[in-house]
Protein backbone atom coordinates (compact mmCIF):
# COMPACT_ATOMS: atom_id res chain seq x y z
CA UNK A 1 0.00 0.00 0.00
CA UNK A 2 1.19 3.73 -0.64
CA UNK A 3 1.10 6.54 1.77
CA UNK A 4 -2.02 7.85 -0.28
CA UNK A 5 -4.49 4.83 1.29
CA UNK A 6 -5.81 5.56 4.60
CA UNK A 7 -8.35 3.32 6.92
CA UNK A 8 -11.79 4.69 7.27
CA UNK A 9 -13.93 2.26 8.70
CA UNK A 10 -13.35 -1.22 10.21
CA UNK A 11 -14.45 -4.45 7.81
CA UNK A 12 -17.99 -4.98 8.63
CA UNK A 13 -18.01 -8.89 8.82
CA UNK A 14 -21.96 -8.95 7.71
CA UNK A 15 -20.40 -8.52 4.19
CA UNK A 16 -19.55 -12.65 4.89
CA UNK A 17 -23.16 -13.23 5.86
CA UNK A 18 -24.53 -12.46 2.94
CA UNK A 19 -22.33 -12.36 0.23
CA UNK A 20 -20.89 -16.29 -1.11
CA UNK A 21 -17.12 -14.77 0.24
CA UNK A 22 -14.93 -15.27 2.98
CA UNK A 23 -13.28 -11.99 3.44
CA UNK A 24 -10.58 -11.86 6.67
CA UNK A 25 -9.99 -8.17 7.13
CA UNK A 26 -9.54 -5.87 9.80
CA UNK A 27 -10.11 -2.33 7.37
CA UNK A 28 -11.51 -1.15 4.40
CA UNK A 29 -9.51 1.98 3.04
CA UNK A 30 -10.30 4.78 0.85
CA UNK A 31 -7.59 6.45 -1.64
CA UNK A 32 -6.72 10.01 -1.19
CA UNK A 33 -8.17 9.90 -4.73
CA UNK A 34 -11.46 8.86 -4.24
CA UNK A 35 -12.73 12.89 -2.86
CA UNK A 36 -11.39 14.16 -6.47
CA UNK A 37 -13.36 11.09 -8.24
CA UNK A 38 -15.95 11.71 -6.46
CA UNK A 39 -16.24 16.01 -7.10
CA UNK A 40 -15.25 14.95 -11.09
CA UNK A 41 -17.92 12.15 -11.50
CA UNK A 42 -20.67 12.82 -8.83
CA UNK A 43 -20.61 15.97 -7.79
CA UNK A 44 -23.82 15.66 -5.81
CA UNK A 45 -22.60 13.03 -3.62
CA UNK A 46 -19.28 15.30 -2.40
CA UNK A 47 -21.27 15.75 0.79
CA UNK A 48 -21.63 12.53 1.60
CA UNK A 49 -18.06 11.12 1.64
CA UNK A 50 -17.81 12.29 5.58
CA UNK A 51 -20.39 9.21 6.07
CA UNK A 52 -18.78 6.72 4.58
CA UNK A 53 -17.59 4.91 7.63
CA UNK A 54 -21.57 5.19 8.51
CA UNK A 55 -22.79 3.49 5.46
CA UNK A 56 -20.14 0.40 5.96
CA UNK A 57 -20.65 -0.09 9.75
CA UNK A 58 -24.97 0.47 9.13
CA UNK A 59 -25.37 -0.19 5.20
CA UNK A 60 -29.29 -0.53 4.08
CA UNK A 61 -28.18 -2.79 1.65
CA UNK A 62 -25.66 -5.03 0.02
CA UNK A 63 -25.05 -6.84 -3.14
CA UNK A 64 -22.63 -7.38 -5.85
CA UNK A 65 -22.66 -5.74 -8.98
CA UNK A 66 -22.63 -8.55 -12.21
CA UNK A 67 -20.81 -6.68 -14.05
CA UNK A 68 -17.25 -6.15 -11.76
CA UNK A 69 -14.56 -8.80 -12.22
CA UNK A 70 -12.71 -10.08 -9.48
CA UNK A 71 -13.94 -9.73 -5.70
CA UNK A 72 -15.93 -6.65 -4.52
CA UNK A 73 -19.54 -6.02 -3.21
CA UNK A 74 -21.54 -2.92 -2.84
CA UNK A 75 -23.56 -1.12 0.17
CA UNK A 76 -26.88 0.89 -0.50
CA UNK A 77 -27.72 3.70 2.55
CA UNK A 78 -30.94 4.80 2.20
CA UNK A 79 -30.51 8.90 3.13
CA UNK A 80 -32.21 12.37 1.83
CA UNK A 81 -30.36 10.10 -1.37
CA UNK A 82 -29.95 6.33 -1.86
CA UNK A 83 -26.03 6.49 -1.46
CA UNK A 84 -24.06 3.12 -3.50
CA UNK A 85 -20.74 2.50 -2.39
CA UNK A 86 -18.41 0.04 -4.36
CA UNK A 87 -15.77 -1.87 -2.58
CA UNK A 88 -13.05 -3.67 -4.49
CA UNK A 89 -9.94 -6.00 -3.14
CA UNK A 90 -6.77 -5.05 -4.46
CA UNK A 91 -5.70 -8.48 -5.10
CA UNK A 92 -1.98 -6.83 -5.55
CA UNK A 93 -1.66 -5.32 -2.41
CA UNK A 94 -4.50 -7.55 -0.68
CA UNK A 95 -6.58 -5.15 0.64
CA UNK A 96 -9.79 -3.96 0.64
CA UNK A 97 -10.75 -0.22 -0.53
CA UNK A 98 -13.76 2.29 -1.50
CA UNK A 99 -13.10 2.61 -5.39
CA UNK A 100 -16.90 5.01 -5.59
CA UNK A 101 -19.38 6.60 -4.24
CA UNK A 102 -22.69 7.99 -6.26
CA UNK A 103 -26.53 8.11 -5.64
CA UNK A 104 -28.74 5.85 -7.67
CA UNK A 105 -32.64 6.66 -8.11
CA UNK A 106 -35.38 4.57 -6.20
CA UNK A 107 -36.15 3.11 -9.21
CA UNK A 108 -32.75 1.44 -9.40
CA UNK A 109 -32.89 0.63 -5.86
CA UNK A 110 -36.09 -1.49 -6.51
CA UNK A 111 -34.98 -2.96 -9.56
CA UNK A 112 -31.79 -4.41 -7.31
CA UNK A 113 -33.90 -5.50 -4.46
CA UNK A 114 -36.84 -7.14 -7.21
CA UNK A 115 -33.89 -9.16 -9.37
CA UNK A 116 -32.10 -10.25 -5.94
CA UNK A 117 -28.83 -8.01 -7.02
CA UNK A 118 -29.30 -5.68 -3.41
CA UNK A 119 -30.48 -7.78 -0.46
CA UNK A 120 -31.97 -5.54 2.44
CA UNK A 121 -29.63 -5.84 5.78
Amino acid sequence: MTDKIFPIAPFNQIVNEHLPYNLDYNYIYQSSGLEKHVEKRHPECVEYLQYLPFIIAHPDYIGINPNESGTSFELVKVFDKNIQIGIKLDVKDDYLYVATLHSITNGKLQHGIENGRLKKI
